[in-house]
């Protein structure tokens, strides 16, 4: 299906907006991505579930990991939660890993295992919104759809001068119209080419802070750059002080040297990882480890406060290290781990980071254990 502009919302008059992007594309945009040799469509939908929120050179060398051990969309879908995690580990947002996941099984499931050349069965699929299925479609099929991407948004605001915050749904609904009316003017053999093009102009040249106007090849019809207000658009979101949290957890280990390690639930932050048991307060955390483990608590030394920032607040998490005898029942929620296992495992960035550095950093004067809030909302 092809969505059409909404008639209310400002539409360009001519296609100078195409005309001059895609030339710039063929010498300046980026051609030796490795998602496009080949376009293919499982590589298109891994590079576009990655690229969500994340810059490319961090995801490219994550992207062609991934491919080694999962090289076709019925190897994902066949893998354990934990084997795709651990590929996913370090690259944040684990919500989308876990959804490229539930997305692929869904695809063997329907779609004889392979994604769907269809706008409505793509946006149907886990983590696959308006603008993903369309970069899918056109990079890897050449169809005709548009994209409205954290940088084609910026693009387009200040090309066309749109105020007001993209994220807001009236602000967004005129861009999507202006970016449904640009993709009709498209050759339809440059489809492919133009979605990577909007994204290249995007992240190399008009960019979020100081945008190289003066090479842009749009610069002639910006009203941005006419107006003097490309440091003004797109209209900042409006600030809020993310809010502080504490947590504790505890990083205990046997008399093997094995690490103990908790599986996160199905939903919140870290959801589905392996990480160090913790818990809402001191008080939950020694009632925890009375009923799980064979030892004391007592003289469990702190570590340095780790500091992690999500989308919505800034943790504090006071790590406790033990050495303990061991469970005293068993949980299929836990498990000893060895040093050389944790690279099998899938674990948030800030515990592997920790566990990585092999032994403790030297630990802080000891404190009495606070209450903490736990860290159970969204990613």
């Amino acid at each position: 299906m092809t969505r059409q502009p909404h008639a209310s919302a400002p539409l360009p008059t001519d296609d100078a907006f195409v005309a001059r992007l895609l030339p710039w594309f063929d010498g300046h945009g980026r051609h030796d991505l490795p998602w496009q040799h080949p376009r293919a469509p499982y590589r298109v939908w891994l590079s576009e579930i990655m690229l969500q929120q994340t810059q490319v050179v961090t995801v490219i060398p994550y992207f062609l990991k991934f491919l080694q051990v999962f090289p076709t969309l019925p190897d994902l879908a066949a893998a354990s939660n934990d084997a795709v995690m651990a590929q996913w580990a370090g690259l944040g947002y684990y919500a989308r890993a876990r959804n490229l996941h539930a997305a692929a099984q869904r695809c063997v499931e329907l779609h004889g295992g392979e994604l769907p050349r269809d706008f409505d069965a793509l946006h149907a699929l886990p983590g696959i919104g308006r603008s993903t299925a369309g970069a899918i479609l056109s990079q890897a099929w050449n169809d005709r759809f548009a994209i409205l991407d954290g940088n084609v948004k910026r693009v387009l605001t200040r090309y066309h001068g749109i105020d007001g915050f993209p994220g807001l749904p009236a602000v967004e609904k005129v861009l999507w119209a202006l970016a449904d009316a640009h993709v009709q003017c498209v050759p339809g053999a440059r489809l492919a080419d133009y979605t990577q093009a909007q994204m290249d102009l995007g992240a190399t040249v008009c960019t979020r802070s100081r945008p190289a106007c003066v090479i842009c090849p749009l610069q002639h019809d910006c009203v941005a750059r006419r107006d003097g207000r490309a440091d003004q658009l797109p209209t900042a979101k409006p600030s809020k002080t993310l809010p502080e949290r504490e947590a504790t957890a505890l990083l205990l280990r046997d008399a093997h040297g094995r690490i103990l390690l908790q599986k996160r639930p199905d939903t919140g932050i870290w959801a589905q990882l392996w990480t160090l048991p913790q818990a809402d307060s001191g008080s939950a955390l020694q009632d925890w480890f009375d009923a799980h483990i064979d030892g004391s608590l007592e003289d469990a030394e702190p570590l340095p406060v780790l500091q992690h920032t999500f989308s919505h607040y800034r943790l504090h998490l006071q790590v406790l290290v033990r050495r303990v005898h061991g469970l005293r029942v068993e949980d299929p929620g836990l498990r000893w781990a060895d040093t050389d296992a944790l690279a099998t495992l899938g674990l948030p960035a800030p515990i592997r980071k920790l566990l990585d550095s092999g032994a403790p950093p030297r630990a802080a004067k000891r404190r009495t254990m606070r209450g903490a809030a736990s860290p159970n909302d969204s990613e």
